[in-house]
């Protein structure tokens, strides 16, 4: 790509260009040193593509609310001036240099924001933007997507807001911004208008939210990248948004938190009126410090049978099926002759394991195999903001199970639901827990097998992992070799494929590769094919292996290999590697 700078190139005798970063016709962004040897970043504006509301008093708009501002969570104007190169004015600005990555290089790297990982970085963002809604006059950004908020990681991941070339003073002129270049996903309907207000910023925060957590923009349509100016494309965006807002997008996460979505519905609020008054009524709502809705009768999920292929839709893993299979489904399947030889049935089986190894998968797998009702749950389905709800959820859950026995009631992140009481619970967390233990205590004999999942097993009160709740522990490492292999075959079946791709290799390639790494991998192999229309080659993947690390480190690996020793030497628990036969201590 031709950019205006080259590397080593000096600007105002002061900074260094290292590298080209980013930019469009408009402006380029450029890492640079400054001669106290610091690291900034550049941003160059083209001027005489800017318009008359870019600028205040001869200078940019950018630079003027930059400087007026005190905020360690945005980012810091340190110089800024005018270039002149081969007869062309330029304006630049000079920022301090975040150590860290944008909300959507993370994003691309690591997919999808969980909500619990998701929420915090807003609100510390909503914060930020509070404080710039409170000056007098308010300032309002009027650009928040993935590319303008960075975590800044020398600072605990805390979000820093950039990017203030569109941010106007709210006396600003009415009409001032140049919508093309805006996220048209992002933006709030009176800036079609021509007017922007803080509720404008609170409408781009929920747009931003529901992308983190979903993976596509609230309202989403897909539009080619060079015309998404298109006024036809704009119009479309905003006949959907005539609809209501969807939170079980097919192949997509699901905010199953109703709580939560009446929170990201009323941020997205068309109507003005009906939108959070300020950021930090926002953060009351995202903090569960006001109710959005009144008070529903408590609705527990309804156990379904599930029916499917059972473990041979599990590829590879031959040592944990055997396990599942000789501890824990032979006892399920004949619980006479268990009874007849004084044998106990285990009550539940804790499977855990570094995020993305198919904890679910595996779950719904095996209650395919058993071929009982299956009733699958999240934190979300569980607690509850109110006093006791949550008691009463967990026990008409079990009431239903039992009603429907035989039944295997799988729990997701249960460490959320059941915490350690040895951390100083408020009591509304530790009653949840002793129902929980009362509930599960021999559950096995009302039909019921409990399935909890977690990545962090030693965040679990240990009362729930003693035997006759909680029977079997089973470390879910990330997929072997033979899963791989399979993995990539299922990934790439019905995809434009080199008939020379060499599945083994690829496997060899990718240990400790988790699953939905493998599925990120072939998707990007899939998109930088398409780029050039042609076939997803070997060579296509094994580049795109070679700049993806793995989502879950070798020392975090080693650390549930650690993990998992301690557990297995806990004479309270048995696991795979130190299991013990079901029956008597």
């Amino acid at each position: 790509m031709n950019t205006i700078l080259s590397k080593k190139q000096i600007i105002n005798s002061t900074y260094e260009v290292k590298f080209f970063i980013g930019g469009d016709s408009y402006f380029e962004k450029y890492r640079v040193k400054g001669k106290d040897d610091k690291n900034y970043l550049l941003k160059l504006y083209n001027s005489s593509k800017l318009s008359t509301y870019d600028f205040n008093q001869n200078n940019l708009v950018e630079v003027q609310i930059l400087s007026s501002l005190n905020n360690n969570n945005i980012v810091k104007l340190i110089d800024h001036g005018e270039y002149v190169q081969d007869n062309q004015k330029y304006h630049y600005i000079v920022f301090n240099f975040i150590s860290g990555e944008t909300i959507k290089d993370k994003f691309e790297r690591d997919g999808f924001f969980s909500q619990y990982s998701a929420v915090p970085v807003i609100i510390y963002l909503l914060e930020i933007l509070s404080d710039l809604h409170k000056k007098n006059p308010a300032v309002i950004h009027n650009n928040i997507n993935m590319d303008s908020v960075w975590l800044d990681y020398s600072n605990a991941e805390k979000p820093v807001l950039s990017d203030f070339g569109f941010a106007r003073y709210i006396t600003s002129k009415s009409n001032s911004l140049n919508l093309k270049r805006l996220n048209p996903f992002y933006i709030a309907p009176e800036l079609y208008n021509g007017i922007f207000t803080p509720q404008s910023d609170i409408f781009s925060v929920g747009a931003l939210l529901y992308h983190m957590i979903f993976g596509i923009p609230p309202w989403h349509i897909e539009i080619p990248a060079y015309q998404h100016t298109e006024e036809k494309f704009i119009n479309l965006i905003n006949e959907k948004r005539e609809g209501e807002l969807t939170f079980a997008l097919k192949d997509f996460n699901v905010i199953e938190d109703t709580f939560l979505q009446e929170v990201i519905k009323k941020a997205l609020a068309i109507n003005i009126d009906d939108r959070f008054k300020s950021a930090d009524e926002f953060i009351k709502a995202l903090k569960r410090e006001t109710v959005i809705e009144g008070r529903k009768k408590t609705v527990v999920k309804k156990a379904k049978t599930k029916k499917g292929a059972g473990f041979s839709a599990i590829a590879g893993m031959k040592e944990l099926k055997s396990i599942l299979e000789n501890d824990v489904i032979k006892a399920l399947n004949e619980p006479e002759l268990y009874k007849e030889y004084g044998v106990t049935i285990p009550n539940g089986m804790l499977l855990y394991g570094p995020p993305g190894c198919g904890k679910t998968f595996i779950s719904e797998r095996f209650a395919e195999e058993v071929g009982f009702n299956f009733l699958e749950l999240k934190p979300s389905d569980i607690k509850s903001k109110y006093i006791n709800e949550t008691e009463e959820k967990i026990s008409k859950i079990f009431q239903e199970a039992e009603k429907k026995a035989p039944t295997i009631i799988f729990i997701d992140e249960i460490d959320a639901v059941v915490p350690s009481r040895e951390s100083n619970l408020h009591q509304m967390q530790a009653g949840p827990v002793n129902e929980f233990l009362t509930q599960m205590s021999n559950c096995s004999e009302k039909g019921i097998f409990v399935i909890a999942a977690s990545n962090r097993p030693e965040k679990i009160d240990p009362a729930i992992l003693r035997r006759g709740r909680i029977d079997r522990i089973i470390y879910v490492p990330p997929p072997d070799f033979e899963a791989r292999k399979e993995m990539f075959k299922i990934y790439l079946k019905n995809r434009p494929i080199d008939l020379a791709i060499n599945y083994e290799e690829l496997a060899k390639k990718t240990e400790n590769y988790v699953s939905s790494d493998i599925k990120f991998i072939v998707d990007e192999a899939s998109r930088n094919a398409l780029k050039s229309r042609e076939r997803i080659t070997q060579e296509i993947l094994e580049n795109v292996i070679s700049v993806t690390r793995p989502s879950v480190s070798k020392k975090e690996i080693d650390r549930y290999k650690k993990l998992k020793d301690e557990l297995e030497n806990n004479n309270d628990n048995n696991d795979l590697g130190g299991r013990k036969p079901i029956g008597f201590r």
